[in-house]
């Protein structure tokens, strides 16, 4: 369903399970999202698995509860997009366009993605599972990982300064391959720090 946004959808507390998420396909053509200019929408409860978003642009756009496994974001623009409780697989966003390139995610399950080569300053990752992504060579800085989990996620030469990780787990970060100035760490998870260096910690 796509629907002009008039107030923005509630969030949920927690991250639905993908068992528990229903999809609804989609009525536009699958070229509909090709080369297309989309403003002020909420796009609530759609599959859009394989479909190509190329060149097309979302300004100020809301995804809610969307599949977009597999999803191609070639020179997409996206201007202040916001993906709540969405599934996110295999997505490359370092191929979107970089152009004002600002979006957000909310309690949404992001797996085997890639965010690489990109400016995520002040990006925020709230509340989501964030497994097996790629985080290369990609400005962090300001970025709050917010109650999320980074298991298995790679990070290399990384600007992570002044970013946020404190309510964040799972992560293993390299100190010696990524910036790490003033990044807001906390007990215990800030031990995923050390995991290079193989220490036997009692």
């Amino acid at each position: 369903m796509v629907e002009q946004r008039t107030e923005n959808p509630r969030v949920g507390s927690s991250i639905l399970p993908p068992a528990t998420i229903h999809f609804m396909t989609s009525f536009l053509q699958p070229d509909e999202y090709h080369e297309s200019v989309f403003e002020s929408q909420t796009f609530k409860d759609i599959d859009f698995t394989n479909q190509s978003f190329a060149n097309s642009t979302f300004n100020d756009c809301t995804f809610q509860n969307c599949n977009l496994s597999n999803v191609d974001f070639s020179q997409t623009k996206l201007l202040g997009v916001r993906f709540k409780k969405c599934k996110i697989l295999g997505i490359n966003f370092s191929k979107c366009s970089t152009f004002l390139l600002d979006f957000s995610f909310a309690d949404s399950h992001i797996s085997l993605s890639i965010f690489s080569n990109l400016n995520l300053k002040g990006t925020l990752f709230e509340s989501c599972e964030i497994f097996e992504c790629a985080f290369i060579q990609t400005n962090l800085s300001h970025v709050d990982f917010k109650k999320s989990d980074l298991r298995r996620s790679r990070f290399q030469n990384s600007n992570l300064s002044f970013a946020s990780l404190q309510t964040a787990t799972n992560y293993s970060i390299d100190p010696n391959q990524n910036i790490l100035k003033k990044t807001k760490v906390a007990l215990p998870e800030v031990i995923g720090l050390l995991d290079t260096y193989d220490l036997d910690i009692q």
